[in-house]
């Protein structure tokens, strides 16, 4: 088997080369023939790519793509359709991975298919989340690590024909979102099964919570409104509405939650500052969460009544 590991990255040079150099670390069992790793650079700004290029020696599965910054989704296609491997495996350029990450995904793909008879369907990784960039892998598994995602392109492995049959990503989500749980909906048409493969296990790093980090977290949201209205149109089913809370009783919820608005970004802006200074950024991030989760709901309904007026 030829794994082609595919790793689109924006402007993430520091968690890219621990990215890279654990999956240069990976124990290889007889069923994994070769494997690459595709990097496409999309755009990125901060010196990646010349860094990349004379990290050769270092990296030697290292393939570099490079395309001007038009989002993951059309990074992604380019990646996959310049790809050597029959097996491709997503992760993100901030995600670094254990030594068992590529060979759990092998023979957990391996013994479905077996049971199967057919290669229709795909594994999902452990996902742990952790700020700590010096040695992210020391983070503990947390309840709120916890996904229901249906493949999300931060750690799944895939056969390459089901999924060039699948159409690929949708490149009109060019914005933040959306575009890896948009494919899934069209594997899941294709009756492609979700196999959790909990010892693959990458840990996805985020900086830490700052107060000057929270226009940027309200951009996104904004962003991921946009993109969740482009999934609902693509698929207008009650699932699709919950997945992007596009519904009256998530609206109820977060304005429940928030007091109509009142309790927001601005209003929470102390009680954020102190648990930053004690150390407690994952509670003031999840604190946080509450006001972000309106303006994402209000945003998709604000869109919702832009678009249907036009």
């Amino acid at each position: 088997m030829f794994i082609s590991v595919i790793i689109p990255t924006y402007n993430r040079k520091l968690i890219l080369e621990k990215c890279l150099n654990a999956l240069e670390k990976q124990i290889i069992i007889p069923e994994i023939k070769e494997y690459e790793i595709v990097v496409i650079d999309d755009g990125s700004t901060d010196g990646t790519i010349p860094w990349l290029k004379k990290s050769g020696k270092l990296f030697p599965h290292l393939r570099l793509l490079e395309q001007e910054h038009r989002g993951p989704a059309e990074a992604r296609n380019l990646g996959v359709l310049n790809s050597f491997g029959d097996l491709i495996i997503f992760i993100d350029s901030d995600l670094v991975v254990t030594e068992l990450f590529l060979s759990s995904h092998v023979k957990s793909l391996i013994s479905t298919w077996n049971r199967r008879k057919d290669r229709l369907c795909f594994t999902y990784g452990s996902v742990i989340n952790t700020s700590n960039l010096e040695f992210p892998t020391s983070e503990p598994y947390k309840l709120s690590d916890l996904s229901w995602a249906y493949f999300a392109t931060g750690n799944v492995a895939i056969d390459k024909n089901v999924l060039l049959k699948s159409g690929l990503f949708d490149t009109s989500f060019h914005l933040y979102g959306w575009e890896d749980l948009e494919l899934g909906e069209r594997l899941r048409q294709m009756g492609v099964q979700l196999v959790q493969c909990p010892k693959a296990i990458g840990y996805h790093w985020h900086p830490a919570l700052t107060l000057e980090k929270i226009p940027d977290l309200i951009r996104v949201e904004k962003e991921r409104s946009k993109m969740a209205l482009v999934f609902y149109r693509k698929h207008p089913t009650l699932r699709v509405r919950f997945i992007i809370q596009y519904t009256f009783i998530h609206r109820l919820l977060w304005e429940s939650l928030t007091l109509g608005g009142l309790i927001n970004e601005k209003t929470l802006r102390p009680l954020i500052a102190v648990l930053i200074r004690r150390g407690n950024s994952n509670l003031a991030m999840n604190i946080l969460r509450i006001p972000l989760n309106l303006i994402g709901v209000r945003a998709i309904y604000r869109e919702a009544k832009s678009i249907h007026h036009n």
